[in-house]
């Protein structure tokens, strides 16, 4: 059973029915209010309140708020009406505005029926026809578009029938409605998955079908087929590969376990959380800085090689840089992890190796970069 996000995403909703999927509309998932926490140098925190880091949550201006995303230092959100608003560091063109201005509150993206969005060193949304866009850094063909050039508002990536994306730190992964997966941008470690070493600026189709769920992190990736498989490649120091490896794989290595259910990985960092369809909350990479959230915290060269368990029952989560957040059925959102600039939200700048909780209830989904942005429902 799938769950649809805020006002119904139509062409997703036909495509799953005509694979013979149940769909649960999640009331949590309506439009609503937007929050961060955490550093604000580049304006990030989207608020227009100077430069002041934050480490507890303050409000974005603005309502009906459906879906959020963040680079580095760059924040955007999409509005129920299908509008895409950016802020923060701009310095590569990522928010899309056709400047290289940095912004402290939210700027309208040119176009119109976005749909789900992800940020990293460029950024890529998806348009209600299927279609896909990027802009933002485009070095070793991050963007998809066939070139090496950054682009500060939305080009078009070839292609159609997208049906998700996420995007790495120089890499990005998508999936079509057939269930096919496709990479493009920096290969370094294999982290494409196309079994070479090759940079590609255009999308190349990674072996196997039924993929149903893909996350890029810094130097690796992990997706999930809709068999409850999960599968991992890349770079694999300090565990990131989950099952063990201490070599990179240039094409998917399965992890152990089977009814995974979400998965997601540090965009800009080196671990990975991922759900099964009990609820149960596992992790596995680095845990430098406590993002593990096993209690324990240990030098970059001993990371958690193979999934650990995280005490409690989880409906969503997010992977950050150093950090980690994950929501509760009740509503309630917890973090761990790098603390420096009150990235946790927990009213504190001390790291953290377990789950601590965010003050306030009815939270949805979150995102974060040297900031956190997360939505109330």
């Amino acid at each position: 059973m799938s769950t649809c996000k805020g006002a119904w995403k139509l062409q997703e909703v036909r495509d799953q029915i005509l694979a013979g999927e149940w769909i649960q509309y999640d009331a949590s998932l309506d439009p609503g209010t937007l929050w961060s926490w955490g550093d604000n140098g580049d304006g990030q925190l989207g608020t227009s309140t100077g430069n002041i880091s934050q480490s507890s949550p303050i409000q974005i201006p603005g309502t009906s708020w459906i879906d959020v995303a963040a680079s580095s230092n760059t924040g955007f959100a999409r509005k129920s009406d299908g509008t895409l608003w950016g802020w923060g560091d701009n310095n590569n063109g990522q928010i899309g505005d056709n400047t290289i201005l940095r912004k402290s509150s939210p700027v309208q993206i040119p176009g119109t029926s976005w749909n789900d969005i992800s940020g990293a060193g460029s950024v890529l949304a998806r348009k209600t026809d299927g279609t896909l866009w990027g802009w933002g850094y485009a070095n070793r063909g991050a963007l998809g578009d066939n070139t090496t050039i950054n682009k500060s508002s939305p080009v078009q990536i070839p292609g159609t029938s997208w049906n998700s994306v996420s995007g790495g730190e120089t890499h990005t992964m998508a999936r079509k409605t057939d269930g096919t997966l496709w990479s493009w941008g920096y290969n370094r470690y294999g982290k494409l998955g196309n079994n070479s070493l090759t940079n590609t600026s255009s999308p190349v189709q990674i072996p196997g079908t039924s993929w149903s769920d893909v996350s890029a992190g810094s130097a690796h990736t992990v997706a999930r087929k809709t068999d409850g498989t999960l599968w991992s490649w890349g770079y694999a120091t300090e565990g990131r590969l989950g099952n063990d490896l201490i070599t990179p794989r240039s094409s998917p290595v399965q992890i152990p376990g089977t009814s995974w259910n979400n998965v997601s990985t540090g965009r800009g960092g080196n671990h990975t959380l991922a759900t099964k369809t009990d609820g149960t909350l596992w992790a596995w990479g680095r845990r430098s800085s406590g993002q593990i959230g096993d209690n324990t915290r240990e030098a970059q060269s001993s990371g958690r090689s193979s999934p650990v368990q995280i005490p409690g029952s989880w409906s969503g989560i997010h992977a950050g840089t150093s950090s980690s957040f994950a929501r509760k059925t009740d509503g309630t959102l917890w973090s761990w992890g790098y603390n420096g600039s009150g990235n946790l939200g927990d009213i504190t700048s001390i790291n953290r190796s377990s789950p601590v909780q965010i003050p306030g209830t009815s939270w949805n989904d979150t995102a974060s970069g040297t900031f956190t942005l997360a939505r109330k429902a």
